[in-house]
């Protein structure tokens, strides 16, 4: 796996060796930065853009979104093994002035979410079994470190059945194989 566009492009991107990490695949991403860059659904770009990566994984969406020219990608993992490949990733990049690394559960990081930080873009991939993305978007909802037109993107199977928040909007969804991807917005 590699970084498909932008100052690090065709980066090798290290992946944990057992299956319990989902790599987003390469087409997906593609997929999802030319959305970002060409839809007039919304406004948010890449480029000058505070992203934070929830489910980090590898890295692969937060990876891409510096080599595109963010302004700096907070990554949120748990899974230690992840976390550790994911740690050689942004080592590799060697752009520490990008980057924040938090090594817990995404809902107690949104939990304790306390900062001056506002956020452009959030990533979403949480594990398919996980059914508490509903959960984790009203918890998300009330926290006043995301732009009032903040987006939101999702990566889901496509069979999941979630439930969103009543104040979440789905501006676009598209599906690549098994995956389900949503790109929505709260009304604040």
């Amino acid at each position: 796996m590699r970084i498909i566009g932008g100052r690090f492009k065709n980066k090798k991107i290290l992946l944990p060796v057992d299956k319990n990490t989902r790599p987003l695949k390469d087409m997906v991403r593609e997929s999802i930065f030319n959305i970002i860059e060409h839809s007039n659904l919304f406004e948010n770009k890449i480029f000058n853009s505070l992203v934070l990566d929830l489910y980090s994984g590898s890295g692969s969406f937060g990876l891409e979104c510096l080599s595109r020219g963010a302004s700096k990608v907070v990554f949120c993992e748990s899974y230690l093994s992840a976390f550790k490949i994911l740690k050689k990733n942004l080592y590799n990049l060697n752009c520490p002035d990008q980057i924040e690394l938090v090594n817990e559960t995404v809902l107690k990081f949104i939990d304790d979410m306390n900062n001056n930080k506002k956020y452009d873009i959030t990533f979403l991939d949480p594990p398919f079994k996980d059914n508490k993305i509903g959960e984790l978007l009203e918890k998300i909802s009330g926290k006043k470190e995301f732009k009032r037109k903040s987006l939101f993107i999702l990566h889901r199977n496509k069979k999941t059945k979630d439930k969103f928040p009543s104040n979440f909007k789905i501006l676009l969804e598209r599906t690549y194989g098994t995956s389900k991807i949503y790109f929505g917005r709260f009304n604040f």
